[in-house]
């Protein structure tokens, strides 16, 4: 009966038009309101019982989920890519701009994983592709996320993402570069030469610095911070990827000395840095009859070279900064003539097991028939 009297004073239920709602004093000691969002009594009594224990073990109330807009969710995504120093804060601001033109003054609890499906409809009828719709269901699931970390929500809503299957299959082969690298300027031809063999990406070739390349311990190094996973990697320094430092180093040399200054980038355009290079790259890929070819497909080429050498996957996800396997092998595509070698290893397998197993079979029915001939005599 105590706890009924301290329960009635704590908090009660009461009904505003269809809807019930509850009032109860938090740890703060002050009143707190709250909309059940339903027309069943025993709906806010529940919620009025959850508050009640939270209060009981010394806790705040529970986030008001009327009181946050997915606006606020996005803006505390924003917020924390730039505390981040995150490079994709701008892709991220494209894509709240376009889920804000559903979800704008939309509370956060409302949201239901029916609406986000209907987001994902009108932005492809908008002609957008299913790539760019799921990076922004991505960024408004990893808001809700956020929310949830930061005990601003309870909930969130299942956010499906579409199926994507525009996935690049480009690469190229070493004569393939040798011939595409004949078309292009020689600093080009090197930045070419130099993602081919490490994998690694545009952005991180192009700023690479000399105090990256160590030619005593033989490694070319990308620091902390510098990379997509912010992550440092390095990578050997193999015969021609030491060669190709070597002539760049020595042409380094030459401009410092007739410019009087120090050139620090290992890729520059007689000292200046190379920041883009997209025009020369589309008329030298179409000069070379591989039109269509991007940069990016070196990154891809480097993978299945590691593969082709038998590195262990471990081992290469390590030299080209993939995180995950998944992604690794969706970038270790195999070729027409690795496929070919397969099959045909595959070929001789069972030609060679068909010959082991037909030829148990019939040293089998050869010695069951000499034993029936026997037995006859």
């Amino acid at each position: 009966m105590a706890s009924r009297m301290r329960r009635r004073v704590d908090g009660s239920v009461y009904k505003r038009g269809r809807i019930y709602w509850f009032k109860w004093y938090g740890v703060d000691g002050r009143r707190h309101y709250r909309s059940s969002e339903s027309s069943e009594r025993d709906v806010a009594a529940a919620m009025l019982r959850q508050e009640l224990s939270r209060k009981d073990k010394g806790r705040a109330p529970s986030p008001d989920p009327r009181a946050c807009l997915v606006n606020n969710l996005l803006d505390a995504l924003a917020a924390r890519y730039r505390i981040e120093s995150r490079r994709s804060l701008e892709r991220l601001l494209d894509a709240c701009t376009h889920l804000l033109r559903l979800f704008d003054g939309v509370s956060a609890m409302r949201v239901t994983g029916a609406d986000t499906l209907r987001y994902a409809d009108l932005r492809l009828h908008e002609g957008a592709a299913a790539a760019t719709v799921n990076r922004e269901l991505a960024a408004l699931r990893a808001a809700y996320r956020l929310g949830q970390k930061n005990a601003v929500i309870e909930t969130a809503p299942y956010i499906a993402l579409l199926p994507e299957n525009n996935a690049r299959k480009g690469f190229a082969e070493a004569h393939q570069v040798d011939a595409l690298s004949r078309h292009l300027p020689t600093d080009v031809a090197d930045v070419t030469w130099f993602a081919f063999w490490t994998g690694w990406r545009k952005a991180e070739v192009l700023p690479l610095r000399w105090p990256q390349v160590d030619f005593d311990a033989g490694f070319a190094r990308l620091e902390p911070g510098t990379t997509k996973s912010g992550e440092g990697r390095s990578f050997p320094l193999i015969h021609e990827l030491r060669a190709l430092l070597e002539r760049r180093r020595e042409f380094t040399r030459r401009c410092e000395r007739a410019q009087g200054r120090i050139i620090p980038f290992v890729f520059h355009r007689s000292g200046v840095p190379i920041k883009s290079f997209r025009r020369v790259w589309r008329t030298a890929c179409r000069k070379a009859g591989f039109p269509g070819l991007l940069f990016h497909d070196l990154r891809r080429s480097a993978v299945r070279n590691l593969t082709r050498a038998g590195i262990a996957q471990s081992d290469a996800m390590e030299l080209t900064g993939h995180r995950t396997a998944a992604i690794f092998r969706r970038y270790a595509i195999k070729d027409d003539a690795v496929l070919r070698e397969a099959g045909e290893k595959l070929a001789a397998w069972l030609t060679e097991y068909r010959q082991r197993k037909f030829g148990d079979i019939r040293r089998e029915t050869r010695g069951q028939d000499s034993q029936e001939r026997r037995g006859s005599v």
